[in-house]
């Protein structure tokens, strides 16, 4: 099941590995809300993750863990998935309307100063 384009909040793509596995783990990097990493051997960590590196010798996740305490580093091969469970705080806030809000902020402010 493809995710819906506008946001991926509540999207579950089940097990995945190899090639899904790291275009799952960019979509979680860019997700501006908690995911769910499931491991291979059972074990959820709710989180917000933050740094990844498909290119180290092993490749790994980093996660502030909802529960608070220091980063977690999780290797690929121990991800079984990524679930999509926490609230996307970026949903439906597109570039566009960032813009169009910056320029009626502008355009106040030109308005005063006159």
């Amino acid at each position: 099941m493809a995710p819906d384009e506008r946001t991926l909040e509540g999207w579950d793509p089940g097990p995945i590995a190899g090639g899904t596995l790291a275009e799952v783990v960019e979509r979680a990097f860019d997700y501006r809300g908690d995911v769910t990493l499931v491991r291979r051997d059972g074990a959820e960590l709710v989180g917000y993750l933050f740094n990844r590196d498909v290119d180290a010798p092993t490749p790994f996740v980093q996660v502030f863990a909802a529960a608070g305490g220091d980063p977690v580093t999780i290797p690929y091969a121990d991800i079984r998935s990524i679930r999509f469970t926490g609230r996307d705080t970026a949903a439906g806030n597109s570039y566009a309307a960032w813009l169009r809000s910056r320029e009626a902020a502008k355009a106040a402010g030109s308005a005063r100063g006159a």
